[in-house]
């Protein structure tokens, strides 16, 4: 059973990846994600698409961008930034290619946790112009401004901060 926060949009995109020849002795091959698609051929995942040069373009497959009504803080800033960005997380995995496309985030909050991983690969994109357009009209249609409030501190007890003396102890 999952739990989804009401108004929740998702949305289905495809990531083309390249694969090059490494540059280091210690790897084979170098892959980045180039192209997120808002369009997308219906291919099994990592159906080769063009090789020239040593360098293959690859369909990754496709994934869901969800935006939930609870996160538009974090689209707003990536929305601020110039261009916009899309993250693609890919995981390691023992068979071929050696990458699975895990994940497709808009919020960069997300990215960011998905980055301390230190295995996955993460790459930013720029923000197709549709999903652009759509995440703007679904920031403004839920987005909610919240009023800060600070916390104020309990008064310390003085007495309970003293120090007390074996005396007084027995």
């Amino acid at each position: 059973m999952t739990l989804e926060v009401p108004g929740t949009v998702r949305v289905e995109v495809g990531v083309v990846m390249e694969r090059r020849p490494g540059v280091t002795p210690w790897a084979e091959h170098a892959w980045a994600a180039v192209e997120v698609l808002e369009e997308f051929p219906d291919l099994p995942p990592w159906t080769a698409l063009r090789e020239e040069a040593g360098r293959t373009l690859f369909f990754a497959g496709g994934a869901e961008v969800a935006l939930h009504p609870t996160d538009t803080d974090n689209y707003i800033h990536n929305l601020e930034q110039d261009p916009p960005r899309i993250w693609v997380l890919l995981r390691p995995v023992e068979q071929a290619p050696g990458y699975q496309l895990q994940a497709v985030t808009v919020d960069a909050g997300e990215a960011q946790l998905y980055a301390e991983s230190g295995t996955d690969l993460l790459e930013a994109l720029p923000m197709p112009a549709r999903l652009r357009l759509l995440l703007e009209r679904f920031v403004a249609e839920h987005h909610k401004v919240r009023e800060f409030h600070k916390r104020k501190r309990d008064r310390a007890d003085s007495e309970a901060l003293a120090r007390r003396s074996r005396v007084e102890e027995a």
